[in-house]
């Protein structure tokens, strides 16, 4: 069995529901067999620029086209099927799979050189909305992993529209002057920046562009899911 797949299996808590289904489950986790089979975890081959699952060795093609600002990016979910519902779920109200989607990303990021943890903010009024910030509340299980600073370094100041059908270039437009951080705060830092999820990497590019143009030595990325990569975006 794969390292994360094994992971998994130790950390989701016991319940007697599926996550994903409702159905009942009896053997102390709370995912059913048939959803747990379609959740993908991403150790398999991928690009070691992006960290998004790939088909061949070495870095995809979106990469070599648009040269990332973020140094390397990791994620511990194929962001498809029962992967992406859950990931769905923690953004709407299951909090609680904080604790297991960390613990799976926690695996990938012990490989990256940070000497501090932010994430990527949501606007005062969207995160009274949901009730909490979810890349938030990885991070903060992240730097206590690591055994590192928890900094909000990053502050987002204006609200963007739903990015989901949006293409890469038009989420990047969307994005651009939303997120604002101080030079001081952030010259010099080796900085480990974490969301929920990755798709196009154009939430990741913005924060991460922001952050070497304020001084930042090196800038990571971890998401607890990622979009495989299956051509441009």
């Amino acid at each position: 069995m794969k390292l994360l797949e094994a992971i998994a299996d130790k950390l989701f808590p016991p319940n007697f529901t599926c996550d994903i289904c409702g159905r009942e489950t009896f053997d102390d986790t709370n995912l059913c067999p048939a959803c747990r089979a379609t959740v993908t975890y991403n150790d398999g081959l991928c690009c070691p620029v992006c960290g998004r699952k790939t088909a061949t060795e070495g870095v995809c093609l979106e990469c070599k086209k648009y040269s990332p600002s973020y140094n390397r990016a990791v994620s511990a979910l194929v962001y498809a099927d029962c992967g992406a519902a859950l990931i769905t779920k923690f953004k709407r109200g299951g909090a609680y799979l904080k604790d297991a989607l960390a613990e799976l990303m926690i695996v990938k990021c012990v490989q990256l050189d940070a000497d501090c943890v932010t994430y990527i903010p949501m606007t005062a009024r969207a995160e009274r909305a949901r009730g909490y910030n979810q890349a938030k509340l990885l991070a903060k299980e992240i730097a206590a992993m690591l055994g590192l600073p928890l900094l909000p370094l990053l502050k987002k100041i204006k609200d963007t529209p739903e990015q989901k059908q949006l293409t890469r270039r038009q989420r990047a437009e969307n994005l651009k002057g939303c997120f604002s951080a101080k030079k001081a705060e952030v010259a010099g830092r080796s900085i480990l920046v974490v969301d929920d999820v990755m798709t196009t990497g154009a939430t990741a590019e913005a924060a991460a562009s922001l952050l070497k143009r304020k001084g930042a030595a090196a800038v990571f990325v971890a998401t607890a899911a990622s979009v495989e990569y299956k051509g441009e975006l």
